[in-house]
This record gives C-alpha cells, sequence and structure tokens, in this order.
C-alpha cells in the first residue's frame, strides 16, 4: 500500500524520485500546502475509488495514518 500512495504522491508533486515513509508529514516535502493537501487526497480518492470525511482527513497526522484509514476503506 505505501508504494501505492508514494506513486500518487510523486504524480500530485511531480517529484518522480519522491520517497515516502509512513512517518512522512506536510513538512517533510516542499510545497506540500494546504491547496496540494486537497489536490493529494483527491487524487488519493480516485486512485483507490474511496471516500474520505472531512474529519478523516483533519485528523491525519501523517503519511502512516492516511495508509491505516485507506486500508480500511479498501477493505470495505
Amino acid at each position: 500500500m505505501l508504494e501505492q500512495v508514494n506513486e500518487v504522491f510523486r504524480e500530485v508533486f511531480d517529484e518522480s524520485d519522491l520517497t515516502i515513509a509512513r512517518e512522512t508529514t506536510a513538512a517533510d516535502i516542499e510545497g506540500w500546502d494546504s491547496l496540494m493537501h486537497v489536490r493529494l487526497m483527491i487524487a488519493i480518492e480516485k486512485a483507490f475509488r474511496v471516500r474520505f470525511s472531512s474529519s478523516e482527513v483533519a485528523s491525519l497526522n501523517n503519511v502512516g495514518e492516511l495508509i491505516d484509514v485507506l486500508e480500511r476503506k479498501v477493505a470495505k
């Protein structure tokens, strides 16, 4: 799942060598501001065919938490 999410990050941030980890936060990636966060979440929703609630998005602190929520949604 991490590698699949990493591919979405690479596309959204237009950086082919971008590598994320579960501990990665917005502060770790140049250009990850509120607008890019919205674009990222939309891209992840499309890639995995899921929908996030605004409270789910607001509660995410790092990529690991995003993956945990994503895995639960994909499993349904």
